[in-house]
């Protein structure tokens, strides 16, 4: 099996890559807002588990092989042309363009099983060939199917494709993953989706009128993005990485806290950046009570997520950040009796103040050591 190199870093083509996937997670977050309830946000997971797992499988590619030679370059862009058509065909991937959508991810697995058919030669099945041979037809398949015999097709597929890295985990334990080539295509991916919300906040206020209480709503939902920047970029991304580099058995860390752990970080934010657009269309209406459950709920979730990644790689909970959530939780149930603008100022003041907390129990460390745990404990 060939053996990353030590220093590996993130190739141009991954960047470049990366752009089709700021498209895709602004048209996941699109569908959201079109139909926030609990179904809603159910069909928005389903679509967003392929373009994540397409997503991931590239990344696992080219933390395994040199990406800047031109077939794996040429393969990587035809992944990311896949992923773009996944995109464009996410506003009527439960009507017109299932089959769009379920092809373009099927193509995008083919490829993929194409460039590491060699690498995992000795694994034996894999999630390579679990998506190419089950999944993938299987979106297809809903995609010619209609109404909830697509959902349940397409739920069915990516219950697969979450479930095979679990089920073949004892076949990866000698995979060389490279462990800080990994820490930073996914730190990437959480900088994309809090970009997306970013631009969330930036495209609802460009809509309407820039008064005051528009443009304190604005500055309130920048500041609820930095402080879930600064909470995963400050102290966890290194703790990530130092980890992943200090594991006896790289799979049992790489699993959990990477494709699953960061796709509760992912989904949380999307959740959030879908209720801040909300907030940002008219600051002085009282939200609906599924819109306050994205906001509220997904940076719950968000927060949670650390409580999660912190037990598998150091079985420590993360009792302020998990307070933090809880905290969430509870003041969202009531949060829908305030004009919007109160609501995510409410939701943001505890956040800036997990960071200020964190900041003062555990001052900034210059290299992490496996000790090192303050964010997660």
């Amino acid at each position: 099996m060939t053996q990353p190199h030590p220093d590996k870093r993130v190739a141009s083509v991954e960047l470049f890559f990366d752009l089709v996937f700021v498209f895709a997670i602004t048209q996941v977050s699109d569908v959201l807002r079109a139909d926030d309830s609990w179904a809603g946000l159910g069909r928005a997971l389903v679509v967003f588990i392929p373009i994540y797992w397409a997503w991931v499988g590239t990344t696992m590619h080219a933390n395994l092989h040199d990406v800047e030679r031109p077939l794996d370059r040429l393969g990587i862009l035809t992944i990311g042309l896949c992923g773009l058509f996944m995109a464009l065909a996410l506003p009527g991937a439960y009507h017109t363009s299932g089959l769009l959508f379920g092809a373009s991810y099927w193509a995008a697995r083919l490829v993929l099983f194409v460039l590491t058919r060699r690498t995992y030669r000795r694994v034996g099945f894999n999630s390579f060939i679990a998506a190419a041979c089950i999944s993938g037809p299987l979106l297809v398949f809903g995609g010619l199917v209609h109404g909830t015999t697509r959902i349940a097709v397409w739920a069915l597929a990516a219950a697969i494709d979450l479930a095979v890295p679990y089920l073949v985990r004892a076949r990866l334990v000698d995979v060389p993953f490279e462990p800080s080539h990994l820490s930073e295509r996914y730190g990437s991916f959480v900088i994309i989706a809090l970009g997306e919300s970013v631009v969330a906040t930036g495209v609802a206020a460009g809509h309407h009128p820039l008064v005051a209480v528009r443009v304190a709503a604005v500055a309130v939902a920048f500041a609820l993005t930095c402080a879930l920047w600064y909470l995963y970029f400050v102290y966890s991304a290194g703790a990530i990485r130092d980890a992943l580099q200090s594991a006896m058995v790289t799979i049992e860390v790489v699993r959990p806290v990477l494709p699953y752990g960061h796709l509760g970080f992912i989904a949380g934010i999307i959740a959030m950046s879908a209720g801040i657009g909300e907030v940002i269309v008219d600051p002085r209406a009282h939200l609906p009570t599924d819109v306050t459950a994205l906001l509220f709920g997904g940076t719950a979730l968000y927060l949670a997520t650390f409580g999660y990644t912190g037990w598998r790689m150091f079985r420590s909970i993360g009792a302020p950040r998990l307070t933090t959530a809880a905290i969430c939780v509870t003041v969202g149930g009531v949060a829908d009796r305030v004009p919007a603008l109160a609501a995510l100022s409410i939701l943001t003041f505890p956040i800036i103040a997990l960071n200020v907390t964190e900041s003062r129990l555990a001052p900034l460390p210059r290299h992490w050591r496996r000790r090192d745990t303050a964010p997660f404990g």
